[in-house]
């Protein structure tokens, strides 16, 4: 089915051109807070909002920024909504945002965020910017949503705190697998997502 060109920034993003599995890019965000699905599903909300708002805001500025100066105007608009969007955490869900720590901070450094900024907002209007903004943050979130599902289920039976793995499994021997929740496997679980993605997208192989 072929996707109307104003829909390419939305939708490349999920797959084609992902930002973590095809870029590369937010791997450090990616391994560090999969370990659980809640942590993973906030942190994807957070930078869905973070940086569609923050593609609009770069985009609606871009023919008044001072060329340089761009990165400094980029980094404090990011910055202030990344702010926000800790303090509206705090309040929704502090354990959450305490299991997320300074990586809610780090999103202001996220280097997906300052790439879409750069390359695609600070060049186009503020819609496709918009819709750029999304998609490359879903597309983020999806890869982090993926390793947490997986990484939960294996490393602690559940899913989202809920046990799912019977009790009669475990009486029969089954064990949890511990290394699942170590870091080590995130990189092992994602680079597996890559190789799968790559097998499947031939135009992708080098």
């Amino acid at each position: 089915m072929k996707i109307s060109k104003t829909w390419l920034p939305l939708v490349n993003p999920l797959s084609k051109d992902n930002p973590v599995i095809v870029q590369v890019l937010g791997i450090c965000s990616a391994l560090a807070v999969t370990a659980k699905l809640e942590p993973a599903v906030v942190m994807t909300i957070s930078v869905t909002a973070v940086l569609a708002f923050a593609n609009v805001i770069i985009s609606l500025l871009r023919n008044t920024i001072p060329n340089s100066i761009r990165i400094i105007v980029q980094l404090v608009v990011v910055a202030a909504l990344v702010v926000i969007v800790d303090q509206i955490l705090k309040a929704w869900n502090y354990e959450v945002s305490k299991a997320l720590s300074v990586f809610i901070g780090l999103i202001i450094t996220n280097c997906i965020i300052m790439g879409r900024l750069e390359a695609f907002a600070m060049s186009n209007r503020p819609w496709p910017a918009f819709l750029d903004g999304i998609g490359n943050a879903l597309g983020y979130g999806i890869i982090l949503i993926i390793v947490a599902f997986i990484r939960e289920l294996l490393g602690s039976g559940s899913i989202f705190g809920y046990q799912v793995i019977p009790q009669w499994w475990y009486d029969m021997g089954y064990q949890n697998n511990g290394m699942m929740i170590l870091p080590p496997m995130a990189l092992i679980t994602v680079a597996c997502i890559i190789w799968v993605h790559r097998a499947k997208n031939k135009d992708l192989q080098e």
